[in-house]
């Protein structure tokens, strides 16, 4: 029988303010980069979607993107809503690509505390360090102690590896590889936990071996019921809540609260209740797809690719497959700061 899909409550999770990054990271499940347009939240969506949060039991968030730091003045209006609405600020997540100078810093990182944020999250990984110098990061850690915010390192398991480069520039994956040994970049997932989504899909399909299609749909035989967790969702500028952080996938933020209209919502109807074996007969029966290659790393990298094809050679529109760049902008953007 074919269940509905209803998110009726909302337990933890965050705010996305923009896409548009000064990165474009290996592991980035946004698919975040300098390529996006550069558009930020503004107060009228930010007023709608905290308040669907709000309304939806969860009354703290966290604010991400993307960078939120490059719209300083869109993020401190941000927090004014969040705090006319009653909702705390958990932490804002940074790259700290914006840091110039410890004054700036101090500055902004000052403002912001006076908007009721008390701590940052900053993020730390090879990943970032190809497009960031330590520098940037430790100059923001530093203006933290400065202004009295938390920082939480995210993660502090690679300020070791990091600080034993050059913190003046940036340095590729190819060389972490040649200082740490050939395996360092396969074997980060081992370390942290990596979304299975976004451009860590390209990233880790490349470095390890995958399955092929009918073993794969017969370790998937379930529906999708990932997409019915609460516990870290994001909801985007445009109105997109994320189900699962299944990035690319979108249920319209109004539309939470309530059981999922399966003429509205085909695709993730299909994923919760037949998952990628559904999915994939669905998509080859109706649009005339198929499978690219005869290895996926994971069900999660067949049901991108099937996605991608929807929108960008069957090009359906579908209000499910959101933001469509998240499809169209996919590749790795090589312009460092």
């Amino acid at each position: 029988m074919t269940q509905n899909i209803s998110i009726s409550s909302l337990a933890s999770g965050g705010l996305i303010t923009n896409y548009y990054c000064t990165s474009a990271c290996g592991h980035c499940l946004y698919r975040c980069s300098p390529l996006w347009p550069k558009v930020y939240i503004n107060a009228e969506s930010a007023h709608m979607h905290l308040s669907i949060v709000k309304k939806l039991g969860c009354n703290s968030v966290h604010i991400g993107g993307g960078e939120p730091f490059l719209n300083p003045d869109g993020l401190l209006a941000v927090l004014d809503i969040a705090e006319s609405l009653q909702i705390k600020i958990n932490y804002v997540e940074t790259n700290a690509s914006w840091f110039m100078q410890t004054d700036h810093a101090n500055d902004l990182l000052g403002r912001i505390a006076r908007h009721g944020v008390s701590a940052l999250l900053v993020s730390i990984s090879p990943f970032h360090n190809e497009y960031i110098p330590f520098y940037k990061v430790k100059g923001v850690m530093d203006s933290c102690k400065n202004t009295g915010m938390i920082v939480h390192a995210w993660t502090n398991d690679f300020i070791d590896d990091v600080s034993q480069l050059d913190h003046t520039c940036t340095h590729s994956l190819d060389e972490y590889n040649s200082v740490y040994g050939s395996s360092y970049i396969s074997d980060i997932p081992k370390r942290y936990w990596i979304s299975p989504g976004g451009r860590a899909l390209e990233t880790f399909s490349r470095l390890e071996q995958g399955i092929a299609v009918p073993a794969l749909l017969n370790c998937s035989r379930g529906g999708c019921t990932e997409l019915l967790s609460v516990n870290h969702f994001h909801i985007d500028l445009f109105g997109n809540y994320i189900p699962g952080l299944c990035a690319g996938l979108s249920i319209k933020s109004e539309d939470l609260g309530s059981e999922l209209d399966k003429m509205k919502y085909p695709i993730i109807s299909i994923l919760f209740n037949k998952g990628i074996r559904g999915f994939l007969y669905y998509a080859m029966d109706e649009y005339g797809f198929e499978p690219s290659k005869a290895l996926y790393h994971s069900k999660c990298e067949l049901c991108f690719e099937i996605r991608r094809f929807l929108t960008c050679s069957a090009e359906i529109s579908s209000i499910e497959l959101q933001p469509s760049q998240h499809y169209t902008l996919n590749q790795r953007h090589s312009q460092h700061v």
